[in-house]
């Protein structure tokens, strides 16, 4: 198969500030209202995915990667279980776009897509950086995390205000987060965002905003919340997004003790899935100790790495450019696809693992941070170790090269990789066990 040239497209965990710089021009007007349900129509069934259009992983090849056939094949496939995605502003075409994207890949559509605001009505869309960026961050999560637990319901929860450092667009993140919880509207909370600590004016600032994950790990609620690493390795994009933190900074929400922190690696796959080498920490991965949380208790056998600190990642999923997904997105003036790489691919991968350990368990398994590092001291094997690869990060500015030097991965514990990456076919029985 001749492999088309990817148009690959980073997807930001810091606020999307990147955007969806896909080379494509124009953008879709519309709009997605506060109570939209939005069901995908029946896709044609194939037995063989067609080629992946625009390059990129397809479906089958992560599916593969991850060992997640012998689940599907028992029926553990997400069924009963609801995928929550909180994402600023959303995106006008997402119930088409995933019916075109599963249609092309032979998939299911989801038992429901609803759409709900919260926080409030997200603006009629336009094409700014900001609402495209938006728009391409959703369409990548929704159509991910269905991959992974196809027969989950996906709850997308827009909020009307962007995310981009420090605390904006956080309020409204925690209002919105906080009904989900409250409600009882899902069992895993995907999060593609976050901000560098040092952004926040003060910890005080950064402190208040944790009403959420306190929530959510209540025995009332025990939902999961997980969170991309960002894509930036060590270091970390100042406030006003024209360069990066000389020193090494870590962002939040994924250095919250209360969220399970996903970094990125890089894998080398055959069209089969097959791995053609292990899987490698992503350069870009975002890692390293929290400057606002200590180490968490759950965190004390892997002191000698985080010191007195809470490291960062928990674990990790694809997120390399060098090994992007394949997206559909119709918002654009000319619908197409693309591919897109960064810890916003790893975050929907894993909250789609969570829905299936969700199903294994019979119930929801809220804050599961204690529990991955429990399986990880146990040496269980549906842990994959990582141990190649670091997350240093070179920048130019004012003419100047700077070198935030990062972390290394090693056989256990690193803050690159964190505990490592899932053969999904045991991890998700030896999680429902551990964390149930």
């Amino acid at each position: 198969m001749r492999k088309a040239r990817p148009v690959t497209t980073r997807i930001s965990a810091s606020g999307m500030a990147l955007g969806m710089a896909l080379g494509l021009a124009a953008a879709l007007a519309g709009c997605t209202s506060s109570a939209t349900h939005q069901q995908a129509p029946g896709p044609r069934r194939v037995s063989t995915p067609p080629p992946v259009p625009g390059g990129g992983l397809s479906p089958a090849q992560i599916r593969a990667a991850y060992n997640l056939g012998p689940l599907l094949h028992d029926g553990i496939d997400g069924r009963g279980q609801t995928i929550v995605i909180v994402d600023p502003f959303g995106s006008p075409t997402i119930g088409h776009d995933l019916a075109v994207f599963d249609q092309r890949f032979g998939l299911a559509p989801p038992p429901s897509l609803r759409v709900i605001q919260p926080a409030g009505p997200v603006a009629r869309y336009r094409r700014t950086g900001n609402r495209t960026g938006a728009a391409g961050e959703t369409t990548l999560d929704v159509e991910w995390a269905h991959v992974m637990a196809p027969d989950a319901k996906i709850l997308l929860v827009e909020t009307p205000t962007a995310e981009i450092e420090g605390r904006s667009g956080f309020p409204q993140i925690v209002t919105a987060e906080e009904y989900v919880i409250r409600h009882h509207l899902g069992g895993v909370i995907s999060q593609s965002f976050g901000a560098t600590e040092a952004t926040f004016r003060s910890q005080a600032a950064l402190l208040q905003l944790r009403a959420a994950y306190q929530l959510a790990a209540r025995p009332g609620y025990r939902v999961t919340v997980v969170a991309s690493t960002g894509d930036n390795g060590a270091a970390g994009p100042t406030y006003n997004l024209s360069s990066f933190f000389p020193t090494r900074q870590v962002s939040w929400p994924a250095s919250d003790p209360l969220v399970t922190a996903v970094g990125g690696t890089q894998l080398d796959l055959a069209r089969s899935g097959a791995r053609l080498r292990p899987d490698v920490a992503w350069s870009g991965s975002g890692g390293g100790r929290s400057a606002t949380f200590a180490r968490p208790a759950y965190q004390a056998g892997v002191a000698g790495v985080t010191g007195g600190q809470r490291g960062i990642p928990d674990i990790s999923m694809d997120a390399s450019c060098g090994s992007s997904v394949v997206v559909y997105a119709s918002y654009l003036a000319e619908p197409s696809w693309s591919t897109a790489c960064g810890t916003s691919v790893a975050a929907p991968l894993f909250a789609g693992i969570v829905a299936l350990a969700d199903q294994a368990a019979g119930h929801t398994l809220g804050a599961i941070n204690p529990a991955l590092y429990a399986m990880a001291a146990r040496h269980d094997p549906g842990i994959v170790d990582i141990r190649q690869g670091n997350n240093s990060w070179h920048f130019v500015s004012q003419g100047k090269t700077y070198t935030v030097r990062g972390f290394a991965a090693r056989p256990g514990y690193d803050l690159v990789s964190g505990i490592g990456t899932v053969d999904a076919a045991l991890f998700v029985p030896e999680l429902a066990r551990a964390a149930g």
